[in-house]
């Protein structure tokens, strides 16, 4: 077979590209950065050709101009998990949100959600011809794979990463070589609550341990605070630039890890343009489809997994709701319960899930009696491991009712302490 053959016929421009659109398909993209802002583009560019296009990604991240007040009749989102862009199209009811445990979403694309278009974003082939997806591995490789028609932007800004994270040229229908940087979102804010809740998380996690972290000031507060433990491993959906100093100090080294050792094993990557040239070609870091990284019974397979993951409350049961406030969809399911079970059974895992005790500038308590009406439960009770805040660490497993709602209210903001007493004692009738 002669790839740059293959290659050179099927070149083309992004606008001749995405006519092979057509009215009704279902269009899978990447995901986060991973999305091909070139060929996403040329899509919207193209909107008026197009009627009841159903566009399917999660996080979206790049410009998401056909969720737009008068895209309507030509494109319907569909998000796997609410990010930014996407929220206010979901919220007004011209998007929709389908919940799914990160690990299973590629099983979609076989079943009720098969892809007419899958649009890619891709490292220049290598010499055979393999072009890496870079960032986005995720569901995207199997979405590559399951596609009738696949459309791929090669970039030379996207790092080759390396693992199972590759797409040959002769699968390609139309191939746009346009090269752009990356998106960088930019560091998170760490302030004195997310290093205090850093701290607590940090005390749980031992020398030797693998963790799973997710993005954001909590997991870059936990990192800070680990530069006294030795032979940290990475078994994540996905990481960024907080685990690079640790790399550079030899302190997450992989050493330790009975399952892939020596590797950071990810599913897609956010991070700065230096964290891409990090990736870039990295043997330590291996990129696999989510059904591998985020499978509970393959992550599990890591003694001593630590996951570290975020939520929006946690009810005096140990209810964790992570995806909505009230009946409001602000994110998703994500790989929180993938992690979660995965840590469970885990040879000596632990799982955190880490929050503010307020929101709201300290007028409003995440640790609640119950949850706001019509929020939904994300990870439940009997998942529930260690609830974190910035007054300190609740064990909840294997605890009593009364047992796990003293232990919440003892690490509850001051200010709302007493109410939750008084919530206790009603429900719980005692003192």
């Amino acid at each position: 077979m002669d790839w740059k053959k293959i290659y050179k016929e099927r070149l083309t421009t992004a606008d001749e590209a995405v006519k092979l659109i057509k009215s009704g398909d279902r269009v899978v993209t990447g995901l986060g950065v991973g999305g091909s802002p070139a060929l996403i583009d040329a899509m919207v560019k193209n909107h008026e050709a197009y009627r009841n296009v159903e566009v399917v990604s999660m996080l979206p991240l790049i410009k998401t101009e056909y969720m737009s007040p008068g895209m309507e009749q030509h494109f319907r989102h569909n998000s796997l998990f609410i990010s930014a862009k996407s929220r206010q199209a979901v919220s007004d009811g011209h998007g929709d949100y389908t919940p799914c445990y990160f690990y299973r979403i590629p099983l979609l694309w076989d079943e009720d959600l098969p892809v007419d278009v899958a649009i890619i974003h891709v490292s220049p082939p290598d010499e055979h011809g393999y072009c890496s997806l870079g960032v986005s591995v995720d569901y995207t490789k199997h979405a590559a794979e399951a596609a009738k028609i696949l459309i791929a932007q090669v970039n030379t800004h996207m790092p080759r990463t390396l693992g199972d994270s590759f797409v040959h040229v002769s699968q390609m229908h139309c191939i746009v070589a346009q090269d752009e940087p990356l998106l960088s979102p930019g560091a998170p804010s760490i302030g004195e609550v997310e290093k205090a809740i850093g701290e607590h998380c940090a005390s749980l996690v031992k020398d030797g341990d693998c963790l799973q972290l997710g993005i954001g000031a909590i997991p870059d507060a936990v990192l800070l605070f680990l530069k006294e433990r030795k032979d940290l491993g990475i078994h994540t959906e996905m990481f960024s630039d907080g685990v690079l100093e640790l790399v550079k100090e030899g302190i997450i080294n992989n050493s330790k890890k009975n399952f892939n050792p020596g590797k950071i094993i990810a599913t897609f990557l956010i991070g700065s343009q230096a964290f891409y040239e990090f990736v870039d070609n990295n043997p330590m870091v291996s990129m696999h489809p989510v059904t591998y990284t985020n499978d509970p019974f393959i992550a599990g397979q890591n003694d001593n997994l630590v996951s570290i993951n975020s939520c929006v409350q946690v009810d005096l049961l140990g209810q964790v709701s992570s995806e909505t406030i009230g009946m409001t969809q602000i994110s998703g399911v994500g790989g929180q319960v993938d992690f979660v079970r995965a840590a469970a059974v885990s040879k000596g895992g632990r799982s955190i899930i880490a929050m503010p005790s307020t929101a709201k500038g300290g007028t409003v308590s995440k640790i609640v009696p119950i949850l706001d009406e019509g929020a939904v439960v994300t990870t439940n009770r009997c998942d529930v491991q260690y609830i974190v805040t910035e007054h300190g660490i609740a064990n909840l497993k294997n605890r009593t009712n009364k047992e796990r709602a003293r232990a919440l209210i003892e690490i509850a903001h001051p200010n709302f302490r007493a109410e939750l007493e008084e919530a206790f004692e009603k429900r719980f009738h005692c003192k």
